[in-house]
């Protein structure tokens, strides 16, 4: 079954109260990252003795009466392995998640358009774009890297006093990572309306949003396959805990969670 053809909501358990976690993405079994977000999260359940429900959402499904869909949940969490079937739908749902404040990650694929998300939406830089997603695009903002990051292994320095200082509890630390895209090298450093965007800020993971959202280019849940808890799944899920989520109100998403 080709990745784009895939449900549109696919739910990893039917448990009662869980905290309920949108995987913004178009599922793929034979995706190692989507083998290993549903069991990070469950590892960080675990530690937290509660009870979690990843549920994913195929982009397409967003690209209309999101924040309907999206409100039912207390965390969203947009997942590697793009490009996705709707660039469109994955940027509504960061959107969603940013002027709303529900806890959210952006890794890999996710990290990536969440910038393009900030950029187009707070910049005012409507042109921003991914170079897998459109070659010809006029603001490339994500372009291919020189050397490829497929398999690698390398060294993040945390800002010091970020969130993921705090959380890691240390300044440096040593991650996976499993892309072939970054940030522009054109674009690594510009500004408009006083604010900033840079590499350095990116990749260290500070605040580009607001408190909330955590947009990081590495996959710490790689390490679940080894039962090992990444502390950044566990710190986002302790937030998604208080989140104020509601009912869906969509009647085909309610389909969809429940069928």
């Amino acid at each position: 079954m080709d990745r784009h053809d895939a449900p549109i909501a696919v739910s990893f358990n039917g448990m009662k109260g869980p905290v309920r976690i949108a995987l913004i993405g178009d599922y793929d079994p034979a995706v190692k990252a989507h083998q290993a977000i549903p069991k990070a999260l469950e590892l960080a359940a675990a530690s937290l003795t509660c009870q979690v429900e990843p549920v994913w959402l195929a982009t397409p499904l967003l690209e209309n009466n999101t924040e309907s869909q999206l409100s039912a949940f207390k965390g969203i969490w947009c997942v590697p392995n793009s490009p996705y079937a709707s660039m469109e739908g994955a940027l509504r749902a960061i959107r969603f998640a940013r002027e709303s404040g529900c806890p959210f990650l952006g890794t890999c694929g996710g990290f990536q358009h969440a910038v393009i998300e900030y950029a187009r939406n707070v910049l005012g830089l409507r042109e921003a774009d991914h170079a897998e997603s459109n070659a010809n695009a006029a603001l490339p903002l994500m372009t291919r890297l020189a050397c490829s990051l497929v398999g690698a292994r390398g060294g993040v320095r945390l800002r010091a006093g970020s969130r993921l200082d705090a959380i890691y509890g240390r300044s440096e630390i040593a991650e996976n990572y499993h892309c072939n895209f970054g940030l522009n090298p054109r674009c690594e450093s510009f500004s408009r309306n006083n604010r900033r965007l840079t590499t350095q800020r990116i990749r260290s993971s500070g605040p580009i949003c607001r408190p909330r959202p955590n947009p990081i280019k590495f996959l710490p849940h790689a390490r679940s396959f080894s039962d090992n808890l990444p502390r950044l799944y566990e710190a986002i899920l302790q937030k998604a805990r208080f989140f104020p989520a509601r009912e869906p109100t969509h009647p085909s998403f309610k389909r969809a969670l429940c069928s």
